[in-house]
C-alpha cells in the first residue's frame, strides 16, 4: 500500500533524497541556538571523531546500523503491501481506472504534502514525526489487514489507504533529515550505501512476499505492511543520537496583529526556504538536474518495457527484467562505497555518466526479454553509484536545518518529472514505435553527460572543500 514509500526516482533510490540531518556532538556538549539564515547555519559540521584515524565512536556505528535496518525492514512492508492493493482492488471488484486513479491521488498527495511536513521536521520535530506517523500508519494499515477478512467497502479501502499514505508522506518527508546526524561527512558515502542496500534488497523480495502472502491470504500483506511500520517506530525510538535541529527562538511578543502578520511571514518564510536553498546551491541546482532528468528518462522506459514485454505470453518476460535489473541494483549498491572512495565522486559520477547511453541505447536493438534484460541490468548497475555520489554531496552541502526541506523540493520536482512519463510512453509507442523511447532516452543521457562532464568536476570539489572547511573551522 506504500508504493512509492521509497523516495527518489523508480530505481533510482535517493537521489534528490537528501536523506540526513543532525550532527554527533560530544555528550554534555550544549545545543547552540541555530538560525537557519545566519552565516554559522551554511552547513552541517562534520561529526566529531574520538579515534585518531577517523573512525566515528561505535554509538554512531550503532546508530547507522539501526538506521539501515529501519529502512529495508520499512521499504519490504512498503513493497510487499504496495503491490497487492490493486490486486485487492480488482478482485473486489472495482475497475483498473478505480486502481489507477487511487494511485495518482497518492503521488499527488506526496507532493504536495511533503515540503510542508518538512518544516516542522527541520525545526526540531524530526523524531516525533517519524515514531508518530509510523504509528498511526502501522494502525491504518493493520485495521485494513481486519477489513480484508470481509468485503470491504470502497470507501474503507481508500479512506485507510489515504490515512496510510499521509503518514508515510510525513515519515519519509522527516525522515530525510536524519542521515547526517549519524555519520560524517567523509563517511557518508557508506551511509548512502547501505540506505541503497535495503532499498534494493525491499525491491527484490518485497513483491515476491507480498504476492505469496496475498496468495495465502488477503490481509497478510497489509499486516506485514503494519508490522514493519512499528517496526520502524520501535526502531527510531531506539537511535540514542540527537534527531532535532534545534528550533528557532520564538521573537520578542507584540500586539495581535503584529503577531498573527508575523507567524504568516514565518509560515511563508519556513516553506520557502527549501526552494531558495536549492536554487542558490550548484551542487543541488546539479542534483535537481539530475532527478529529474533521470527519473523521468528512467520511468519512461520502464513503462516502455511493459508495453514491449506485456504481450509476451511465453514466458515471464516482466519478471526476468525486473529480476535481472533487481540483482544488478543490489550489486551496485554493494560496490558504491568503496568505488567512490577509490575514483572520486566528481571522477566517478562523470564516468558513470558517459556509460548510462550504452545499456539505453541498447535497446533499440534489444528483441525479446533476454535483450531487455541485459539493459536495464546495466542502467541499474550504474545509477546507485550515481545515487550515492549525488546523494551524500547534497547532504554534506545542505544547511543541518533545512535538510528536510531541500529533501522534500527535490523529491517534488522528481516526482512531477516522473508524472507524466507513462503517458508520454504511451505516446511514443502509439504514434512511432517501441525503439522511440530509447533514442529519446538515449539522447537525454547523453545530453546529462555533456552537462556533468562541464559542470559536475567544478561544483562537486567546491562543495566537497567548503563542507570540510566548515567542519575544520567548526571542529
Amino acid at each position: 500500500m506504500g508504493a512509492g514509500r521509497r523516495r527518489g526516482l523508480p530505481g533510482v533510490q535517493g537521489v534528490g533524497n537528501v536523506d540526513a540531518s543532525p550532527i554527533r556532538r560530544p555528550p554534555g556538549r550544549p545545543v547552540p541556538a541555530h538560525d537557519e539564515h545566519s552565516p554559522a547555519a551554511e552547513r552541517p559540521r562534520r561529526a566529531k571523531r574520538s579515534d585518531p584515524r577517523g573512525r566515528p565512536p561505535a554509538p554512531a556505528h550503532r546508530d547507522l546500523r539501526i538506521l539501515w535496518w529501519v529502512n529495508a525492514v520499512d521499504g519490504l512492508g512498503s513493497q510487499a503491501s504496495g503491490l497487492v492493493l490493486p490486486l485487492l482492488l480488482l478482485e473486489l471488484g472495482h475497475s483498473p481506472g478505480t486502481a489507477g486513479s487511487l494511485a495518482s491521488a497518492a503521488a499527488l498527495t506526496g507532493v504536495v504534502l511533503g515540503p510542508l511536513v518538512a518544516v516542522p521536521a527541520d525545526r526540531g520535530r524530526r523524531r516525533r514525526l517519524m515514531t508518530g506517523s509510523a504509528a498511526l500508519a502501522a494502525l491504518a494499515t493493520g485495521v485494513l489487514a481486519l477489513t480484508c477478512l470481509g468485503r470491504p467497502a470502497l470507501w474503507v479501502v481508500v479512506s485507510l489507504a489515504l490515512t496510510e499514505r499521509l503518514c508515510a508522506v510525513a515519515y519519509d518527508a522527516a525522515s530525510r533529515g536524519a542521515l547526517v546526524h549519524l555519520a560524517a561527512v567523509d563517511e557518508l558515502p557508506r551511509a548512502t550505501a547501505g540506505m541503497q542496500v535495503g532499498d534494493q534488497v525491499s525491491l527484490i523480495v518485497g513483491p515476491a512476499l507480498g504476492g505469496a502472502l496475498f496468495h495465502l491470504a488477503r490481509p497478510l500483506p497489509f499486516l506485514a505492511d503494519a508490522v514493519s511500520y512499528a517496526a520502524a517506530a520501535l526502531g527510531v525510538r531506539a537511535i540514542r543520537a540527537p534527531l532535532d535541529t534545534p528550533a528557532p527562538a520564538p521573537g520578542p511578543p507584540s500586539g495581535a496583529a503584529s503577531r498573527q502578520r508575523g507567524t504568516w511571514s514565518d509560515r511563508f518564510g519556513a516553506a520557502k526556504a527549501g526552494v531558495v536553498t536549492v536554487a542558490e546551491s550548484p551542487l543541488l541546482r546539479l542534483v535537481l538536474v539530475w532527478t529529474s532528468t533521470a527519473g523521468g528518462a528512467l520511468t519512461l522506459l520502464f513503462y516502455t518495457a511493459l508495453f514491449r514485454l506485456g504481450a509476451d505470453a511465453r514466458s515471464a518476460a516482466a519478471g526476468l527484467v525486473l529480476a535481472a535489473s533487481g540483482a544488478a541494483g543490489l550489486l551496485g549498491s554493494l560496490v558504491a562505497a568503496p568505488v567512490v572512495r577509490r575514483l572520486g565522486a566528481a571522477r566517478l559520477l562523470t564516468l558513470t555518466a558517459w556509460l548510462l547511453p550504452v545499456p539505453c541505447g541498447s535497446l533499440v536493438w534489444a528483441n525479446g526479454a533476454i535483450g531487455w534484460g541485459v539493459a536495464f541490468a546495466g542502467l541499474s548497475l550504474l545509477v546507485p553509484l550515481i545515487t550515492v555520489v549525488l546523494s551524500s554531496a547534497a547532504i554534506a552541502c545542505t544547511p543541518a536545518a533545512l535538510q528536510s526541506r531541500a529533501a522534500s523540493v527535490l523529491g517534488s520536482v522528481s516526482a512531477l518529472a516522473a508524472a507524466g512519463a507513462p503517458a508520454l510512453a504511451a505516446v511514443l509507442v502509439t504514434a512511432w514505435d517501441l525503439r522511440t523511447p530509447a533514442l529519446l532516452c538515449t539522447a537525454l543521457f547523453t545530453a546529462l553527460a555533456v552537462y556533468t562532464q562541464l559542470r559536475a568536476p567544478a561544483v562537486l570539489r567546491a562543495g566537497a572543500a567548503a563542507a570540510a572547511g566548515t567542519g575544520e573551522s567548526r571542529g
